[in-house]
């Protein structure tokens, strides 16, 4: 049986790796973006306003290696490179909507 030591490493390196993740700028709005249907590339810069092409496109790729987010090539013609979210990802979005709820309670907003 892991001692409460043990337990609380488990927890903040669990709760670490999911930050390393949310963490990064732009991966909850796309995320969120992504919470309905599955969207194109053009479609999610246009829902995530203020994201680079190139940094799009990297963030799409670290969600599909974390497993949230799949990507789909339809061989067309034309050819379409579509985003969904997958059942991990979709997991998120309460998550998201909590935590948001949360800052809104908790955070005071600061000018920059």
């Amino acid at each position: 049986m892991p001692e409460i030591g043990e337990e609380l490493h488990v927890c903040d390196a669990a709760v670490t790796l999911a930050f390393s993740v949310l963490g990064k700028r732009w991966n909850g709005m796309i995320i969120a973006s992504l919470g309905g249907d599955p969207s194109t590339f053009v479609a999610l810069r246009r829902a995530v306003v203020g994201i680079s092409d190139t940094v799009l496109s990297d963030r799409l790729a670290e969600l599909a290696e974390a497993g949230l987010v799949a990507r789909t090539v339809d061989a067309g013609p034309p050819v379409t490179v579509s985003y969904a979210l997958t059942s991990s990802g979709q997991g998120l979005l309460p998550i998201l909507d909590q935590l948001g709820a949360w800052a809104s309670a908790n955070l005071e907003v600061r000018a920059r």
